[in-house]
This record gives C-alpha cells, sequence and structure tokens, in this order.
C-alpha cells in the first residue's frame, strides 16, 4: 500500500515496508523483524526525536570518525535494508569500506547485501570473503575482513550485538554504535553510542560530517580541536542524562 505523507506515522510506517521488502528480498533475517519492534519501543520513550544527547554523542562519533586512520562501517541486514544510500555516502565522505557481518549468515544473505550496497552507491564492500576472526566469538559475526573490520582503528557498528561490541573493544578498537536502548550491553560498552532511531541518525551523521569537513577545509577547526572535543565527552554520563529525559517524561 501506500502510505500517505500526512500519516503522523509515515516515517516509521516506512522504515517498516523496507524492512519488510528487505525480508522479501533475503537481506534481512525474520528475527530482525523482532528486533526491530523491540527498538521501536524504546523510540517511543524518547518521544521519536532526537534527543540533544543523541545529537551531543553524533558530534562526538563524528570528531572520532574523522581522526580516525582506518575506519569502517559495519553493516548488517536491517541497516543494509533500512539505510543503504546513507551508508553509501558515509563511505564516501570518509573514504572507507562498507563491511558485511551478519549472525544467521548465509553466503546467499551476504551476496545478496553486498549487491544491495553496491546498487545504493558503495564502491567498496567487504564481508562476502572473509579472511580473518575476531577472538571470543563462537559465531558467524566472528568472522570478518583482514582489509577492513579487523585492522580498522574505529568501527561504526549501528543496530551491533553485545558480544561483538565487546570483541571489538577487546581488539583494541575504538566503537561508535547506533542504538535506541541505552541500557544494552552494546550501549554501555561503545566509546560512543547515539541513541536514536537508524532513519534519523544516519541523516544527521552525514550532515554533521560534512559540516566538520568543510569547517576543517576553511580552518575554522583543526584536528587538534577534534581531539578535544571528543575527550570532553563522556558516553557514561550521555547514557544516564538520556535514561533521566525517558523517566522525567513520565514522572
Amino acid at each position: 500500500m501506500t502510505i500517505p505523507r500526512s500519516h503522523p506515522r509515515y516515517v516509521s510506517l516506512t522504515a517498516r515496508d523496507k524492512l519488510v521488502e528487505g525480508w522479501k528480498n533475503g537481506l534481512v533475517a525474520t528475527q530482525g523483524l523482532i528486533a526491530h519492534g523491540r527498538g521501536e519501543a524504546f523510540d517511543y520513550l524518547l518521544g521519536e526525536v532526537t534527543t540533544p544527547e543523541a545529537e551531543m554523542a553524533t558530534n562526538a562519533a563524528v570528531c572520532m570518525l574523522l581522526l580516525a586512520e582506518k575506519p569502517v562501517i559495519s553493516v548488517n541486514g536491517n541497516v543494509g535494508a533500512m539505510a543503504a544510500p546513507e551508508i553509501a555516502t558515509l563511505c564516501g565522505l570518509l573514504d572507507c569500506p562498507a563491511e558485511i557481518n551478519i549472525f544467521h549468515r548465509t553466503d546467499d544473505r551476504v551476496n545478496r547485501l553486498v549487491e544491495h550496497l553496491e546498487k545504493n552507491g558503495c564502491r567498496k564492500v567487504l564481508g562476502s570473503d572473509p579472511d580473518a576472526r575476531l577472538e571470543g566469538l563462537d559465531h558467524a559475526r566472528a568472522l570478518c575482513s583482514m582489509d577492513g573490520i579487523f585492522t580498522s582503528d574505529v568501527v561504526l557498528v549501528p543496530l551491533e550485538d553485545g558480544d561483538r561490541c565487546k570483541a571489538l573493544k577487546a581488539a583494541g578498537k575504538s566503537v561508535i554504535t547506533i542504538d535506541l536502548n541505552p541500557m544494552s550491553r552494546t550501549a554501555v560498552t561503545a566509546d560512543v553510542t547515539i541513541v536514536d532511531n537508524l532513519i534519523r541518525s544516519m541523516p544527521n551523521l552525514i550532515r554533521v560530517i560534512k559540516g566538520y569537513q568543510k569547517r576543517l577545509l576553511l580552518g575554522g577547526i583543526t584536528p587538534e580541536k577534534l581531539k578535544a572535543e571528543l575527550s570532553s565527552y563522556s558516553n557514561d554520563n550521555n547514557l544516564k542524562d538520556t535514561l533521566k529525559k525517558i523517566t522525567e517524561k513520565f514522572s
């Protein structure tokens, strides 16, 4: 069906349609549909808006990405289905690869995701032929690419699993995640957690990266200032402030 833009839940419903279409096309695991519903519940608690705390985390994430020597964007089925054009834009801005990494892994599903990202403009998509493995994981998400996640210094991992987030940290990587649950294992383990809906946070990341890159080009900001801004950010405090905002909303 065609969802009218006047519908009060237009954005949410179109995101659901993208997921269902991704499921039909073999991109999204059935379990991913359940996970999305869980995330939407937290979005209701946030008021379905990008909070000031999420904006602060976005700025910190951008500083980390721009300072990175070898960033990479990790993509699972839900992320690929909902945000492929934005992933392509981010990869282009950061001159970095995307890498497919999924729990319910089959070669067919990985290849479909690679093809989907490439059709949406990603120039370098890894993951179809993993040649490395993260320590501490006993499932398919341990598989990774030597030229991507395994040798990266900063990983953007939207909608991440908590155990792999811990494994990435144990491997010495800085982790940025997008997670609507401020109490999840991923949220509390990552270096920067953007507590926001993926469909809002990805465009925000693109906008902020473009702004910072323009300022860097014009001399309005320096790498040293980026480092200072990043060092002043506290993920623990940001998560606490987010939880406080949720609880105050219903008190």
